[in-house]
């Protein structure tokens, strides 16, 4: 799990202009390969074996995953989950990629000596057949780290000298960190940044309950209007901030000009002041997840890999992995019960088109519903409070079709709101309300016949709920 005490967030009051900017025309390093990943945390899998390695890659390589960024800290067992994780990959004699991803909110970086640690794990591993490589040299990538001066003057100095080129691993390594760092300065990194991961960019951070009047003039949050909607659908999942991090990334001196760029299907974080005093959300409305595949697929001209965020913090929602290693302490209460593996549902349609360009062909019809678990305004005996920016919310039943041919969904959230739409063949995006008290029902027919009928009985929308829980129950079905 991430602490984020400071993320940064870019050209927050001009957001909504950059949503129709003019697209940047990078190309791709041919070095590169064309990849999907997930952001796996090792810091919550102490007791994982090999065996749970194993299970996790065969789901996520079935799934369209083609590695693992392994979030690594300084943690006593980082060692040995990461021998697990390369050994597990290697005895499936199988493709799946593995790289670190430093944490450096973990990792002491302040002093020259700081830096042999870092060194240290990338070499022991770096030759291994599961390594990801480009042009020859490992692929390493951070969580921040933008603070990290290994005892030089700043930290573009520190990286140049304690990494990327003293003589242990100068040559070695395809640095794309994610330094949470105004892109306008990303040239003082040359000779540093290989490439560039927006760890930051599968959420729409510009969008906040204080900036909505200025991006949303006049649009009530209670009863969001038909042309707040359209102006939601713009920004969210958008590929505004990738633009400006590659538009920057191009005035590195020597970077191979790397773009990572990420995705991710929702945020919600909700822990207290005697812990670790995270409280806020991201918007993941309007059906984030597969809007922000589409963007990026629509730009793959200019993304040379895509990182999901993530496999499995499930501290912060953003999980799409199944539950299983350690939880942090307290998530369980918004966490049990809430599977996300219909968010993974999706992921191999949308991963393979990034990939090739084509859409792969749908050959089973799939359904995918999700929404909170009591409105937005309810009012918990809750001493946590209320997170951040829940006001952005709908209260609204999301609901994706992959759809093998014409027919219609029924969606209903009581016994007496439903609407039925047409769908089309390929992804249909649809929504409905919510009712206090009610349920999400999904139903796809054609030619008079169902062919799905979802209706997850342990989902209820309760508007005298216990505690906020702002994490997204997800429920998916697919035709026989």
């Amino acid at each position: 799990m991430h602490l984020r005490s400071a993320l940064y967030s870019f050209g927050l009051l001009a957001a909504a202009a950059f949503v129709n900017a003019a697209p940047v025309k990078i190309a791709r390093q041919s070095g590169v390969p064309k990849v999907v990943v997930a952001h796996h945390i090792v810091g919550l899998t102490s007791a994982f074996t090999v065996d749970d390695w194993t299970s996790d890659i065969k789901l996520a390589q079935a799934s369209g995953i083609d590695g693992f960024a392994l979030n690594i800290g300084n943690d006593g067992f980082t060692n040995t989950q990461a021998q697990n994780a390369f050994q597990a990959a290697e005895q499936l004699n199988s493709s799946f990629k593995l790289f670190f991803s430093f944490d450096m909110s973990s990792f002491p970086c302040q002093t020259a000596d700081d830096g042999a640690r870092i060194r240290d794990l990338t070499l022991q591993f770096a030759s291994r057949p599961n390594q990801l490589q480009v042009d020859g040299k490992a692929f390493v990538s951070t969580f921040a780290g933008e603070a990290c001066k290994f005892g030089q003057a700043d930290a573009p100095s520190g990286w140049r000298s304690q990494f990327t080129q003293h003589p242990e691993t100068a040559g070695k390594v395809h640095f794309v960190p994610s330094f949470f760092v105004d892109p306008a300065t990303f040239n003082t990194f040359s000779g540093v940044m290989d490439g560039d991961f927006n760890f930051n960019s599968g959420w729409p951070l510009a969008l906040s309950a204080a900036q909505a009047p200025q991006i949303l003039p006049g649009v009530d949050l209670n009863n969001v209007n038909a042309a707040g909607v359209q102006t939601l659908q713009k920004l969210i999942g958008a590929f505004y901030t990738d633009n400006q991090h590659i538009s920057q990334l191009a005035n590195v001196q020597g970077s191979a000009k790397t773009y990572m760029a990420a995705v991710a299907p929702w945020f919600f974080t909700h822990f207290g002041a005697d812990t670790f005093n995270k409280n806020f959300v991201f918007d993941g409305d309007e059906h984030l997840w597969v809007t922000r595949w589409e963007n990026l697929i629509a730009n793959r001209d200019k993304v040379s890999l895509v990182e999901i965020v993530t496999w499995n913090d499930f501290g912060e929602s953003h999980y799409i992995g199944p539950k299983h290693g350690q939880l942090p302490p307290g998530s369980e209460k918004w966490v049990d019960g809430f599977d996300h593996q219909g968010f993974l549902d999706l992921t191999n349609f949308f991963a393979t088109q990034f990939k090739t360009g084509q859409a792969p062909p749908i050959t089973k019809d799939q359904l995918v519903m999700w929404a909170r678990p009591h409105p937005k305004n309810a009012t918990p005996n809750d001493p946590v409070g209320a997170p951040k920016d829940f006001q952005l919310f709908q209260d609204k039943l999301w609901a994706v079709v992959l759809a093998s041919a014409d027919g219609q969904l029924t969606l209903a959230t009581s016994d007496t709101t439903s609407q039925t739409f047409n769908v089309k063949a390929g992804v249909n995006k649809l929504s409905l309300g919510l009712t206090p008290g009610g349920f999400m029902h999904g139903t796809l027919t054609r030619n008079g016949q169902t062919v799905i009928d979802l209706k997850p009985v342990d989902y209820k929308f309760d508007p005298n709920p216990p505690a906020f829980n702002y994490n997204a129950f997800v429920a998916s079905a697919s035709s026989q």
